[in-house]
């Protein structure tokens, strides 16, 4: 096998060359692909090992978001692009815009298209998203190494201000933890192309966004059993998918469903009510206006079963 000759080293695994993979480069197409999904597999396992650290961040995103404050997702490069992909899929998903969780790119929009590698080593871009934050906001810090300046600028900024913070990195010694409340560090390791932050690092990092934001929803109440009940259907197949939601949340028919979201004017969360509960869209809506999302209601956040009950008890 072909050694590595010795050579300074960061400090961070994901520099470090992969032992396993020095030959890459000699092996068949399919030993590559059997390293490739054999090294990531091991992230799920370096994710659970900060399911802690990510709890805890759930509970700041949700007091932030309850008390109508905002979540910035700050990031460059394709750590910056998770950040991205996680924020904006949250308004098909559970009615979120950015208005509530925006992403901050280095290099701004274009630099989800096209390499803007330069953009991270500048901190003041970074500084000014957290000098512009709400005083209740959360700042997300998102970088491999731990170390950026781009980052470093936002969460140096948002901890002077009083900010509560966040460190998503694939780091252990991240630099940059000593500004976050909350540094949440899954140990990935070397990667098999040594230095390739877009292999297991961003995996993992995906993974602890989607653990993040997705809890944070459900806690906010913007799901009912496992159901995206906040979902915005805009298109054919985002509106079947809520009938079938509505059959299953309900256990009505499929014409029973359709009826109940026109008269919802395409609102799940009321059309659901309404079915569960037997009432008009217009009794449904004044019930959840009476009991709306709460995260502090133990065992119905949403306050779908809470606002049936009441419709229940006046028929």
């Amino acid at each position: 096998m072909t050694t590595m000759p010795r050579v300074q080293q960061h400090a961070w695994g994901t520099e470090l060359p992969n032992q396993s993979s020095v030959d890459l480069d000699t092996r068949a197409t399919t030993d590559v692909v059997e390293t490739l999904i054999a090294a990531d597999a091991s992230v799920a396992r370096a994710v659970a090992a900060v399911s802690a650290e990510i709890t805890a961040a759930v509970e700041l995103v949700v007091a932030a978001l309850h008390a109508g404050a905002m979540v910035h997702y700050v990031g460059s490069g394709t750590s910056g692009r998770m950040g991205v992909l996680d924020a904006v899929e949250l308004w098909p998903t559970f009615g979120v815009g950015d208005s509530q969780v925006r992403a901050h790119l280095a290099g701004g929009p274009d630099a989800i298209t096209m390499a803007a590698e330069g953009a991270e080593d500048q901190e003041e871009p970074g500084r000014l998203i957290a000098a512009g934050a709400g005083e209740l906001d959360v700042v997300v810090g998102l970088t491999a190494s731990g170390a950026t300046p781009f980052v470093r600028g936002a969460l140096t900024e948002a901890k002077q201000r009083g900010l509560r913070t966040v460190l998503v990195s694939t780091n252990p010694a991240a630099p940059l933890a000593r500004f976050a409340d909350v540094a949440i560090l899954p140990d990935t390791g070397a990667e098999v192309i040594t230095g390739s932050t877009r292999l297991k690092a961003a995996t993992a990092q995906k993974m602890v966004l989607n653990t993040l934001s997705t809890a944070s929803m459900v806690r906010l109440g913007r799901t009912f059993s496992n159901l995206m009940i906040d979902m915005v259907p805009t298109n054919s197949k985002l509106r079947a998918r809520s009938l079938r939601m509505l059959q299953q949340g309900a256990g009505a028919s499929e014409a029973a469903a359709a009826a109940a979201l026109d008269a919802a004017k395409g609102q799940v969360r009321v059309a659901l009510v309404s079915l569960l509960a037997g009432t008009t869209a217009r009794e449904a809506v004044d019930a959840l206006r009476d009991h709306p999302a709460d995260p502090h209601r133990v065992g119905d956040p949403s306050g779908i079963r809470t606002a049936v009950a009441a419709l229940r008890a006046l028929q």
